[in-house]
């Protein structure tokens, strides 16, 4: 595609640090509270991959929206 749009550090890409905080294990490996079943271990996890993906999302629309006003 091209080049880089405009020089400097883009700081909306830290929210994308956030997921990181699942490679610290024992702070949710354990089975209590549950929902609708489901040992909190499990539903955690399966929350970040939704709160990630909405982050992602997040950021590529300000992105886009930066890219579209440095064309303008």
């Amino acid at each position: 595609m091209g080049g880089k749009l405009r020089e400097g550090f883009r700081w909306h890409y830290l929210v994308l640090l956030a997921p990181l905080l699942l490679l610290w294990v024992p702070s949710y490996n354990r089975s209590e509270p549950s929902l609708f079943g489901l040992p909190f271990f499990y539903w955690y996890q399966m929350t970040w991959v939704v709160v990630t993906a909405l982050l992602t999302a997040i950021v590529f629309f300000i992105d886009k929206a930066l890219a579209r006003g440095a064309k303008r």
